[in-house]
């Protein structure tokens, strides 16, 4: 059922440095007012579309010089109504983390969170664009590499006290694991293998049928079609070139188009621009439903 989601104001979001291969400060400054606008524009559709699936939408502040900002999937994974907040690796974004940190206790104040806990200091884990819940298994696959440390995976197996599946990641180009690898609500998981490493993959492999795997392509990928979010059988996504759409739509998925190009500018797609605040664990459900 539709439930409850973070986005952040848009208003001060600029393409600014790069810290990930997919980043072109350079085309933003071509016109930076315009770019502006188109952003604001691109954000809005999305969130007018969300609310209108039954979300609520819950807005984060937008801070001057913190351009990122505008991506809280990074910002804390969330499960059970706690929140294990990041800790960033560059430092171009660890001004977002006492943002995020004011933002979730207030979500705490008004009983939309039971609990907010901030990751040690020094140990880098990157939030959801790192560590994707999967309903169907009762596990969160959690990525290291790039941006999040290996002992993260611990920390977040102790701190949730659930199964995590540790997953490296292969290559700076997807440098956050929502950025390769989607997790459909019919069970199927959407990624593009060589971005994971040898071992990683064989991890998914021996843990989801082939049946069950949808193997993209790089461009696929490329295009941010898989940093989806998933509303039941809908994914709010960037256009998915058309054989991924065909796959999608064969095994009973609606695909949800939006132009994120301002976004896609430095790195991010829909997953990246939200945080799902009502993901639940079958321990979770049963400690609500009793």
């Amino acid at each position: 059922m539709p439930g409850t989601i973070v986005m952040a104001s848009p208003d001060f979001y600029e393409v600014a440095y790069t810290i990930n291969p997919w980043m072109k400060p350079d085309i933003w400054a071509e016109d930076r007012e315009a770019a502006l606008a188109r952003a604001k524009a691109q954000w809005g559709e999305l969130a007018r579309a969300l609310g209108e699936a039954g979300m609520t939408v819950e807005v984060v502040p937008a801070h001057p010089g913190l351009p990122d900002l505008v991506f809280p999937a990074n910002a804390a994974v969330v499960l059970d109504g706690r929140a294990l907040l990041a800790r960033f690796r560059y430092p171009e974004r660890r001004g977002e983390e006492a943002r995020f940190l004011a933002f979730f206790e207030e979500l705490k104040t008004r009983g939309l969170l039971a609990e907010v806990r901030q990751m040690p200091a020094g140990l880098f884990q990157e939030g959801a664009g790192d560590c994707l819940w999967d309903a169907t298994r009762d596990l969160f696959w959690a990525a290291y590499g790039p941006r999040s440390a290996a002992e993260s995976v611990a920390y977040i197996r102790s701190f949730f006290g659930t199964e995590v599946v540790g997953l490296e990641l292969a290559t700076d180009r997807f440098y956050h694991l929502d950025t390769c690898f989607c997790v459909l609500s019919g069970g199927e998981i959407m990624y593009y293998p060589p971005a994971l490493s040898p071992a990683s993959q064989a991890l998914v492999e021996a843990r989801v049928p082939a049946e069950r795997r949808i193997v993209a392509t790089e461009d696929e990928a490329g295009a941010f079609s898989l940093n989806a979010v998933t509303i039941g059988r809908d994914l709010f996504m960037a256009p998915p070139p058309t054989r991924l759409r065909r796959l999608l739509e064969e095994r009973g998925y609606r695909c949800r188009p939006f132009d994120l190009s301002a976004f896609v500018l430095s790195g991010g797609g829909a997953f990246c621009m939200t945080l799902r605040l009502d993901l639940a664990s079958k321990a979770g459900r049963s400690r609500a439903a009793g």
